[in-house]
């Protein structure tokens, strides 16, 4: 096991969130890392994604070499379709997710500090890609959670004290889930839920700008 490796973090953090999931759940999936979740969803539990470029009942990815050219997500990548699936215009996704109808929407982050703001869009200075339908998500989901890694490439947090980034919304995330840990955010303090096997309570602490709320009892998630 190589904690480094992005495909084993991307499959650690899919597959927890995935977790997350009730039968039934209508769910957003963000582009890139949150595509993840719909690869590890448990037996006998029934989810409908939704894409925001226009399908609700998005399946996992397809196989290398089974690609349907029209069967895309909001980010270009390729998908199937569980049966059952539906397509739409963009008011009607829009209508979706702004009129409150998704028990949960999964998006990549920046920066996320302890109040719940979020910062997933630009950074000063880069190509800016828009922020998308992020602002309407964190906004009309009932559940919000950001998948992410814990720190940058150069070893520096990602969970902050106050975002530095400007902001896709203020005080909306409910759960974080990264290559380390599972955090809560309530009462604008970050809650310790779980730490990755393998790691220990400093690990997180350290590699965390906010002082962590902790368990009375530490527990691990895996592959």
């Amino acid at each position: 096991m190589d904690r480094n490796d992005k495909n084993y973090k991307r499959t650690l953090i899919g597959k927890r969130i995935a977790k997350e999931l009730k039968d039934g759940d209508w769910c957003n999936l963000g582009i890139g890392l949150p595509t993840e979740v719909a690869n590890h969803i448990p037996e006998g539990t029934s989810v409908f994604f939704q894409t925001e470029n226009g399908m609700m009942g998005v399946g996992p990815a397809p196989a290398q070499g089974e690609e349907d050219k029209d069967l895309i997500n909001a980010g270009g990548g390729f998908i199937t379709a569980i049966p059952g699936a539906c397509y739409f215009d963009s008011c009607i996704s829009f209508g979706i997710i702004r009129g409150g109808h998704l028990d949960m929407t999964v998006l990549g982050g920046l920066q996320v500090d302890e109040q719940g703001n979020l910062a997933n869009w630009m950074i000063p200075g880069k190509m800016v890609p828009g922020m998308g339908g992020a602002m309407d998500l964190v906004t009309g989901a009932k559940k919000v959670v950001v998948a992410m890694e814990h720190t940058d490439k150069h070893g520096n947090a990602k969970l902050l004290k106050n975002c530095c980034l400007p902001l896709t919304a203020k005080e909306k995330v409910n759960l974080i889930v990264t290559d380390m840990a599972v955090i809560e955010i309530k009462d604008k303090r970050m809650h310790l839920i779980e730490i990755a096997e393998g790691l220990t309570v400093d690990d997180v602490i350290k590699a965390t700008e906010p002082e962590l709320v902790l368990p009375k009892e530490i527990k691990y998630f895996s592959i």
